[in-house]
């Protein structure tokens, strides 16, 4: 350095010093003194991780126990997409009755400077029915149904949750707190987003219906008698001991991970094209990956609820408040 004035060299040296004595902190007394890094890979699929946690819903699962192809109730139970050990989707309907279904969630967040948009899936081999005479008419190998959170920006670590669109079948429905500041635009808001305190943050509630597993806010579909209750988690999955078990363990799975959900997009064993269609080998009708989910009665294309979700939005809900259309993070866009 040169030319410094004495006070510029001295707080010069002493920004160095506190740097350099940084180095001695404990990581939760660095943390404190300095912002945490955010521009790795590492650290942002961490954070995301963690934000997907903290809003995952606590979700109830109808089950219903009648007609054989449901197996007792297993037919309703939340499972991984490759939870038989492969990623072959003509394969999960008759592995049902061999492999265990253990609790998972899939999830992906997209990022804009308002807000953070979070979207989760849950996955069951089979979309089935108990009436015989619709065996094969009304059901379809490999189902997967869920739903958009949308999340405020509001300077706090988790942000705001304003509201969810979930995934029933072909149709989707948009649900937000009570109070909520948001109104309807281009398409009706369904009802009220019901919360759940679970290891001290208000979660929202969801619900899947048995046997065609559409997904609404509870109690929009609820339990009719024997059912799941499903809690989310970073690592743990477990399989309901019954048909009627109030506390079993989900575990996250971020759609984007290495050999994920996204990597797979050009298997042919499971997707019939890159735009997330599942292939099947029993049924009629099917399902599809989240960048594939449509309302074809709303304005948002194919996929845009996981894809554009800022888009999907701003169609949906009125007096949003500052919110952005320019994405600075969205894998699906290559962003």
């Amino acid at each position: 350095m040169k030319n410094l004035t004495p006070r510029v060299a001295l707080l010069a040296t002493g920004l160095a010093l506190s740097a350099l004595s940084s180095c001695n902190l404990t990581p939760d007394q660095a943390e404190t003194v300095a912002p945490r890094a955010t521009h790795t890979a590492d650290a942002t699929a961490a954070f995301k991780a963690s934000l997907a946690l903290r809003w995952a819903p606590v979700h109830y699962q109808d089950t219903d126990v009648t007609g054989g192809h449901g197996l007792s109730g297993k037919g309703d139970y939340l499972a991984a997409i490759n939870y038989d050990g492969d990623w072959s989707g003509t394969n999960n309907w008759n592995n049902l009755s061999r492999f265990a279904a253990t609790g998972h969630g899939y999830y992906s967040v997209v990022e804009t400077s308002t807000h953070w948009f979070v979207t989760y899936a849950f996955f069951h081999p089979r979309d089935w029915t108990d009436n015989f005479l619709l065996y094969n008419l009304d059901e379809h190998e490999n189902d997967l149904e869920g739903l958009l959170a949308v999340v405020k920006k509001d300077g706090s670590t988790y942000g705001n949750l304003q509201a969810i669109v979930t995934v029933a079948h072909s149709d989707f429905y948009s649900f937000v707190p009570a109070g909520s500041a948001l109104q309807a635009n281009q398409e009706d808001i369904d009802g009220t987003l019901s919360l759940e305190s679970y290891n001290g943050e208000l979660h929202p509630v969801t619900a899947q219906e048995a046997k065609g597993h559409g997904l609404k806010a509870y109690p929009y579909y609820k339990l009719n008698g024997d059912g799941l209750k499903y809690f989310p988690t970073a690592a743990t999955a477990e399989a309901p001991t019954s048909a009627d078990d109030r506390d079993v363990k989900y575990k996250l799975v971020d759609i984007f991970a290495a050999g994920g959900l996204w990597e797979q997009r050009t298997n042919a064993a499971l997707f019939t094209s890159a735009a997330g269609g599942f292939v099947k080998s029993y049924g009629n009708g099917g399902a599809n990956a989240p960048w594939a989910w449509d309302d074809g009665n709303d304005v948002p294309g194919r996929g845009e609820l996981a894809t554009d979700p800022a888009k999907l939005v701003n169609s949906y809900f009125k007096n949003l408040g500052a919110f952005s259309l320019t994405y600075l993070d969205n894998k699906y866009k290559g962003i």
